[in-house]
């Protein structure tokens, strides 16, 4: 009877031993099956691309503005009344036009006066002149009257001045601005009735890095672009600073661009594109590749299995695609896709992209 008591445990405890390995077995698979399951959740993927160099025209990027080719503050020489205005807000207007006039009428009775007294004093010249000649009168008698004849003329010549400048004309063809005045205003030199714009042809003012003032000529040609137009337009230099500004380390550069239809509006930004006369082999990458980052730009090169943050100069960029001058080699994998997720060293699944 013990002998089959003993045989009955045996089995119990050989049954609940088989059960207690299985079960730990399939734990264990379960756990490593979740932690590798984990394991490839966290590796992330992306897209690359294999670079290369290729020769690119070497075109410099530079910011400029639009400037008139002449402006004007309209503002009056005399104090006065104004009397009428004969222009319109946003006019176009032709040279000599006339835009204001002032009301001259104490300059017009000051002017009568002066003929008046002109009339005189001519009167009196003349006949101490014919006395000088019959030794009537001295030269120093005669001379008085000359000189007071003479005086006369020139108020009479300074009247007149002041009254041309109560008729104020437009300088150069242009658009008028807002006006700043309505008849019967009070208006001294200090007053500004409006703006006068020459924008039938622009300038277009940029600064170049002093390493390539050596390449700066004037009649050369570039392109720019506006923020409120799609087309390229095209200008040429005709001015060149002759120094550099030691603030900025360049130099100032003025190029002419015609502007029949007003598409250009002065004080606009002007994307400048400067060609050099050279070409250079350089590697191009999609844009969104670029990481900024505080002290320049970055990129993500995929390498033994990892994300390798790279920093690289870049160029010239087009829609879709940026020059990069130095920081890469050819045959870098540069990854395109997810890079503001990556960090250096990051373990990464990479697609090669066509």
């Amino acid at each position: 009877m013990k002998k089959k008591s003993v045989i009955y445990l045996l089995i119990i405890l050989g049954v609940f031993a088989i059960g207690y390995v299985l079960f730990f077995k399939k734990d264990k698979t379960k756990t490593a099956s979740v932690q590798d399951t984990k394991g490839k959740s966290s590796m992330l993927t992306a897209e690359a691309i294999v670079v290369t160099p290729t020769e690119f025209d070497n075109v410099l990027s530079l910011s400029g503005t639009i400037d008139a080719d002449e402006k004007l503050e309209v503002r009056s020489e005399v104090s006065g009344r104004v009397d009428k205005i004969y222009f319109n807000e946003g006019q176009r207007i032709s040279q000599g036009q006339v835009l204001v006039k002032i009301d001259d009428i104490e300059l017009q009775a000051q002017l009568k006066q002066a003929q008046t007294s002109n009339q005189l004093t001519s009167e009196n010249e003349r006949r101490a002149k014919l006395l000088l000649a019959k030794g009537a009168i001295s030269q120093e008698e005669y001379d008085i009257a000359s000189a007071a004849f003479k005086t006369s003329q020139a108020q009479i010549q300074l009247i007149q001045a002041q009254i041309s400048k109560t008729i104020i004309r437009a300088p150069f063809s242009g658009s008028i601005g807002l006006r700043n005045i309505s008849p019967g205003t009070i208006i001294s030199s200090t007053t500004l009735i409006t703006n006068l714009v020459k924008d039938n042809r622009v300038k277009v003012t940029f600064s170049v890095p002093e390493k390539y003032a050596s390449q700066l000529k004037t009649n050369s040609r570039v392109e720019f672009t506006v923020s409120n137009n799609a087309r390229t337009f095209e200008a040429n230099i005709y001015a060149i600073e002759p120094e550099v500004a030691l603030a900025t380390r360049t130099m100032t550069v003025r190029a002419y661009a015609q502007n029949p239809e007003g598409k250009l509006i002065v004080g606009s930004y002007a994307n400048v594109l400067l060609p050099l006369n050279d070409s250079v082999n350089a590697i191009s990458i999609p844009t969104e590749a670029i990481v900024p980052v505080q002290d320049g730009k970055n990129v993500f090169v995929f390498a033994n299995g990892k994300a390798k943050q790279v920093a690289v100069e870049t160029g010239n960029r087009t829609e879709k695609d940026i020059v990069v001058l130095s920081g890469l080699k050819s045959g870098d994998t540069v990854l395109t896709t997810g890079v503001l997720s990556l960090k250096d060293g990051s373990e990464v699944k990479v697609t090669l992209k066509k």
